[in-house]
């Protein structure tokens, strides 16, 4: 049998998600070109099974608003498939050569660094508001990871001499090594706080 490796580089045997939480939600089931072209999209919470470093190459195409920068995430989201799937490609070779490590393995752990656990919501009580600890469901863990991860590259590529190939590399080693240079473990640590003293 054949194995399949991602873009035709890289093996996920032995590759595996320790948060059992996330277990079930971020799938390493391999492709050669991780692009199904939105074959899914209708389909309520099947983005869990798709590949995750395909869901990696979708939010970078929409990387979502952060504050009122428009420019940034919108003007830039033009969705050339092909640029960013060779920016991702171009990132992992980056991030073998740096760590000599699988870069989908560190990938999949800068992920799990970077999902936080809770977050805070506001109810609204006698009419005051209060802020409220909740606990943050796995499926929203994955998604929240790689928004602010998205969100950090485009903060850090923009109108900047960097090239985003290498921040893209750059914000997943720093998620890997749980470095708060890494902008989504920064905003997950906030979150975490923010929560803690809002019980």
């Amino acid at each position: 049998m054949i194995e399949i490796k991602v873009f035709n580089r890289w093996s996920v045997e032995g590759i595996s998600v320790h948060d059992k939480g996330l277990k079930k939600y971020i799938s390493l089931k391999p492709k050669m070109v991780p692009k199904t072209g939105a074959k899914y999209a209708g389909s309520r919470f099947h983005k869990s099974k798709i590949f995750v470093v395909e869901r990696l190459i979708n939010r970078l195409m929409v990387s979502g608003h952060k504050s009122k920068k428009h420019l940034i995430s919108s003007g830039r989201n033009t969705g050339k498939a092909h640029s960013v799937y060779d920016m991702v490609e171009n990132a992992f070779l980056k991030i073998e050569k740096t760590l000599n490590k699988n870069p989908i393995e560190v990938f999949v752990q800068a992920i799990e660094n970077a999902a936080p656990r809770e977050e805070i919501i506001t109810i609204e009580y006698g009419g005051a508001r209060y802020p409220k600890a909740v606990e943050v469901a796995p499926q929203r863990r994955i998604d929240m990871a790689l928004k602010y991860m998205v969100q950090g590259i485009y903060q850090k590529s923009f109108n900047k001499k960097k090239s985003a190939v290498d921040n893209i590399a750059d914000e997943i080693m720093h998620a890997y090594n749980l470095s708060t240079n890494s902008v989504a473990v920064a905003k997950k640590l906030e979150l975490e706080r923010q929560a803690d003293s809002s019980r």
